[in-house]
């Protein structure tokens, strides 16, 4: 496992003060940006001086690791408690799951890439993160587990899958890109007794959520 030395840890903390200028305000998502070492998430060692730049970064199977700015304004628009239920769509490197551990959130996490599950369930481990970790496809949520108190989906959605929304609890929350391919509105849906009350908030990019498909 790559160190993690007073260079990485500096360039946390600006990383930090940049979303902090870009209207992060949630305190405690900001904390848990500062403490997850994003460099160890990326495979190769030599491009780990990209890990704190606001971008996303390829991590195979077609995947990346979303941006710093899109994972924090995920995680402050999802209102996590500790001790929450948290289901996650779309492990990828693992690098959300961590700050949804960092929060306090207990996390279920799925991912349709065989290889990016076996490699970051032993990533998660070997760096204290427990989370129960799944291969299958993410339409279809876990509904043995459910009904979770949140859901965030780290892919774009051509539609709110239905199974998902049926397994959230009564007042909880699901954050979630929608849209076609390479643009998405980002939303945060509540469920409430009428059904799902959204609000939006903005446009962003991801990669395309696939259904019935869990890749080799």
């Amino acid at each position: 496992m790559q160190p993690d030395d007073f260079r990485h840890q500096g360039l946390r903390r600006k990383l930090v003060e940049e979303l902090r200028r870009k209207g992060i305000k949630d305190e405690r998502v900001l904390a848990a940006i500062g403490k997850v070492p994003r460099h160890r998430f990326i495979e190769d060692s030599a491009f780990d001086r990209f890990a704190y730049v606001d971008q996303p970064f390829p991590i195979g199977c077609g995947q990346t690791i979303s941006q710093p700015y899109t994972v924090a304004v995920q995680s402050e628009l999802l209102q996590v408690a500790p001790g929450e239920k948290v289901l996650e769509i779309g492990t990828g490197c693992g690098y959300q799951t961590a700050i949804l551990c960092e929060l306090g959130a207990k996390v279920y996490s799925i991912e349709r890439h065989r290889p990016l599950y076996l490699a970051t369930k032993a990533r998660l481990a070997a760096m204290g993160y427990r989370a129960m970790l799944v291969h299958g496809d993410g339409y279809k949520g876990l509904p043995k587990d459910a009904p979770f108190d949140k859901m965030i989906v780290t892919c774009g959605a051509p539609e709110v899958p239905q199974a998902l929304a049926g397994q959230l609890r009564p007042g909880g929350l699901l954050v979630i890109p929608v849209g076609g391919e390479g643009r998405q509105e980002m939303y945060s849906l509540e469920r409430t007794a009428a059904g799902m009350k959204a609000t939006k908030h903005g446009a962003f990019s991801f990669v395309p959520m696939l259904e019935n498909k869990a890749g080799g």
